[in-house]
């Protein structure tokens, strides 16, 4: 089979359930909070909380995913492989959630978040069962079996939403009924309007727990051995990704983190609520870029001995590249409809950092791509080396700019730090595992992109309704993908038709 196909297939199934998640978040959830909780401030606690999530969902996994991806592909032992990880996170995850727990009290007063300690535990909960799902997730990935992955996923994103829609909707509502008519209903009693937008974190944290019931098989259908020698081989391979994952993270959320606590007390909440919900609108750049990773990262692992592998990594990222382009493109085409996901209190101070993101992320996406070679090559210490090269531009630039240009500066940190580290693992990369890359064709459609983005700009808010320039822009839109028809869909057919050759012949 092509293996463009199969990469592309994959992506396809883990992007069902990542674009729900997304798509439900950015649908459903994110309008949800922002026009039910008007408040900035308060949405602005929902990204700082989520923010701290992701950067301990780092900590506490510790490069072990990749790890066992690695040592999965290259040793017979699979099931040891298997029982080992899971070990491991399972004692690591359980210290931390009874610590966290515990502990809860002192660090919702260290959060600024006194009086709000069940926040704390919620996001103990959500952290730990993030932890303890990685490992079975991982195999389902490594046994290319992307549809049950799909299906767990997708019911955790539907059960998700129905608390989340219980707890904010019909609770609150109830609530509110009983204050006017003075009477106690079931539904009123359990909503507590001091917990606001916390109960989205509550969901979350029941959510996760119902997924952990549904993952059961996964944990007791095995044999559980550890293998001490075999720990200390995945702990030494994954040490350097654990930074790696923790300086990346430093760049995709600590801005949210430290803006906070840069900007004047009476805005600071209020400017993190308005670039955490900004941000939501470059989120189909980030689903693809998620979907693609957890397809792309097991596939590159498996055909490593191919003999065209670099080839095929080579037309992979030449693909990403043109279709994360594209992606940007019909976002900004289509941004005057996008931004009502969102309420104008927060579109209305936020949306010029939106471009700005997404290619930001388009660079880490690319990343991402060129940064294969040194899991491959078990050189996985020059990931890390790379990324705190960007955690630190990230806050230099955070710390030096914040004060004067507010969250301007986390977007323009984000660029520049994703765009250093792309070019730096490309430089790196050709010593190590040189891969002929086209540089010219990918850059073609990304300055296109580019052009024809800018050259929307000079007619924006000149038609008489936002509809008409809509329209005129998505024309646009369509001129890349007749770029994209006449310059590479020969390419591509020519590939499909080499491959069914190859495979003839075989048979």
């Amino acid at each position: 089979m092509n293996p463009l196909k199969k990469l592309l297939g994959q992506t396809a199934v883990y992007g069902v359930s990542t674009i729900l998640a997304r798509t439900a978040n950015y649908v459903v959830l994110v309008p949800l909070y922002t026009y039910v909780f008007l408040d900035q401030a308060e949405f602005g606690i929902n990204t700082t909380v989520y923010a701290y999530i992701s950067l301990l969902n780092i900590l506490l996994t510790y490069g072990f995913e990749t790890a066992f991806f690695y040592f999965w592909s290259k040793r017979e032992d699979k099931e040891n492989v298997y029982s080992t990880s899971l070990i491991s996170l399972i004692i690591s995850t359980s210290v931390f959630l009874i610590a966290g727990i515990v502990f809860s009290g002192n660090i919702a007063n260290a959060m600024d978040y006194a009086g709000q300690q069940n926040f704390i535990v919620w996001m103990v909960v959500i952290i730990c069962s993030d932890a303890f799902m990685i490992i079975p997730f991982a195999r389902l990935r490594s046994e290319n079996k992307p549809g049950k992955y799909a299906l767990i996923k997708c019911t955790n994103i539907l059960i998700n939403i129905l608390l989340n829609v219980f707890f904010i909707i019909f609770c609150k509502n109830a609530y509110e009924a009983d204050l006017i008519s003075g009477e106690s209903s079931f539904l009123g009693k359990i909503y507590d309007p001091s917990i606001g937008i916390g109960y989205g974190f509550l969901a979350n944290a029941l959510t996760n727990v119902f997924t952990l019931v549904f993952l059961f098989k996964e944990y007791t259908a095995i044999t559980y051995h550890f293998d001490k020698k075999l720990w200390k081989s995945m702990m030494k391979y994954a040490m350097p990704l654990l930074v790696l994952g923790f300086a990346g993270m430093i760049n995709e959320t600590f801005d949210r983190i430290i803006l906070g606590k840069m900007l004047d007390p009476s805005i600071a909440k209020r400017d993190v609520g308005i670039y955490g919900a900004c941000y939501k609108l470059s989120i189909i750049m980030t689903i693809f870029i998620q979907a693609f990773k957890m397809a792309a990262e097991p596939f590159f692992f498996s055909t490593v001995k191919d003999k065209d592998s670099k080839k095929t990594n080579a037309q992979v990222t030449k693909y990403f590249v043109i279709f994360c382009s594209f992606i940007f493109l019909g976002t900004m085409m289509n941004i005057e409809w996008l931004k009502h996901f969102i309420s104008e209190p927060f579109w209305k101070y936020g949306l010029f950092v939106v471009p700005i993101l997404l290619i930001a992320n388009l660079f880490l996406g690319v990343f991402y791509n060129l940064s294969i070679w040194y899991k491959l090559t078990e050189q996985t210490k020059f990931g890390a080396y790379l990324t705190i090269v960007g955690a630190v531009i990230t806050l230099t630039i955070n710390f030096a700019f914040i004060p004067g240009f507010g969250f301007a500066a986390c977007a323009w940190a984000t660029l520049i730090s994703y765009g250093v580290m792309m070019v730096l693992s490309y430089l790196i990369g050709k010593k190590h595992y040189p891969i002929k890359y086209n540089l010219r064709s990918m850059g073609f459609f990304f300055f296109a992109a580019l052009g024809l983005y800018f050259i929307s700009l000079l007619y924006k808010g000149r038609f008489p309704k936002w509809g008409y320039e809509v329209a005129v822009n998505n024309v646009l839109l369509l001129f890349f993908v007749w770029l994209f028809y006449i310059l590479e869909y020969p390419n591509l057919k020519k590939k499909e038709n080499e491959t069914v050759s190859e495979s003839s012949e075989q048979g």
